[in-house]
């Protein structure tokens, strides 16, 4: 069963772009945050799309009180670190890799993706987090790119 609004992330430990281990309370508690999930770094709708929409709006976003802007995805760090250098993500986005998928299958926004050769791998969302509770959470249909866009969730907040 998916996370829903109004219940708190789980207790994970995931790793940044650097390599080092964080754990969820670490990302959320005491803190508004804004996460967005991609089904893989360097994929066509990600990377043109998806996470360019959140650096470019990274500062409106922020000027409504959130803190962080979180990327999420089932790589590793070594890939999170080049793909956010390769996209400008600088200091806008935290770039943070679920290398095993432990983050996705806690929130239950995981899906299998072997049959076209991606194994297991993170459903497309973006939720709002406070305090380490999901306030607005935006999970996209199959193959669609349309409510856990970095407007969409600027227009939630």
């Amino acid at each position: 069963m998916p996370i829903s609004e109004g219940e708190k992330i789980p207790a994970v430990t995931v790793k940044t772009s650097d390599m080092k281990n964080i754990t969820t309370e670490q990302l959320f508690g005491g803190k508004k945050v804004v996460i967005f999930a991609v089904p893989g770094a360097f994929t066509p709708t990600c990377s043109e799309q998806h996470l360019p929409g959140y650096i470019d709006q990274a500062e409106a976003i922020r000027a409504k009180g959130v803190d962080d802007i979180l990327c999420v995805s089932v790589n590793d760090a070594f890939v999170m670190g080049a793909w956010g250098k390769d996209r400008g993500a600088g200091d806008a986005v935290t770039m943070i890799a679920d290398g095993n998928g432990d983050f996705s299958k806690a929130l239950g926004l995981d899906f299998d993706g072997s049959g076209i050769g991606f194994g297991i791998r993170s459903q497309r969302y973006a939720a709002i987090v406070e305090d380490g509770v999901v306030t607005k959470l935006a999970v996209e249909e199959p193959m669609k790119f349309e409510v856990s866009s970095a407007e969409a969730i600027l227009a939630a907040l």
